[in-house]
């Protein structure tokens, strides 16, 4: 896997992708893939706390936010990372994915969350950089599991975990509250047992063959 380290912070290369942590000067790419796509991700996301500001038009927000990220990565309770197409430097944002609920321990697991700018739908980008993090999780900091929770009729968002074959838990009833209604979740899941037994075939299909 490419890792390098940037001022302490894990830079990751996918085939065609980049996955690095959001800095304060990637607000105004940000901004403009946030507010592009925002009736989508509205839809699919907890709404904010009255009276916090919003980060995709407030930059000292956004800067908070990063520095929040910043810290989870300290703590080793979360890895929060921009996906951008092209090389480190001159590259293009088009969505996040992020590794919460980071839990040591005997559980050693995290949740999984990711969105993509509506634009580069289709491209198989996100499938692509859930595979990078997963070589990430299960191979750099040691998880035992991964979970990504998905509302039954967000169709996009499950059409990824689809694709790579992730396998279905079961739905959880009332699981989060999405946009101001507690919202069922289909949980999917892998683990670093399965991670060992796919590894092979799926950096193959989804990294080596996308870079070549």
């Amino acid at each position: 896997m490419a890792i390098e380290q940037v001022a302490d912070t894990p830079v990751l290369g996918g085939g065609r992708t980049t996955l690095r942590p959001l800095e304060v000067e990637d607000f105004s790419a940000w901004r403009e893939v946030r507010r592009r796509n925002a009736e989508l991700l509205n839809h699919w996301e907890p709404r904010r706390t009255f009276g916090q500001p919003d980060p995709v038009e407030d930059r000292q927000a956004f800067a908070m936010r990063c520095a929040a990220r910043r810290r989870e990565r300290q703590l080793g309770t979360g890895w929060g990372f921009g996906v951008f197409l092209g090389e480190h430097g001159s590259e293009a944002l088009i969505g996040e994915m992020n590794l919460s609920n980071v839990v040591r321990g005997a559980f050693r697991s995290a949740h999984v969350g990711y969105w993509v700018d509506q634009d580069q739908a289709g491209n198989e980008y996100i499938p692509e950089s859930l595979i990078v993090v997963c070589r990430f999780a299960f191979e750099e900091i040691d998880l035992h599991r991964l979970q990504v929770s998905i509302v039954p009729r967000n169709t996009r968002a499950r059409r990824v975990v689809e694709m790579l074959e992730l396998r279905c838990e079961g739905q959880a009833e009332r699981y989060l509250e999405i946009n101001g209604v507690w919202e069922d979740h289909l949980q999917f899941a892998i683990t670093a047992e399965e991670w060992c037994e796919r590894r092979a075939d799926l950096c193959e299909t989804w990294l080596e063959a996308r870079n070549s």
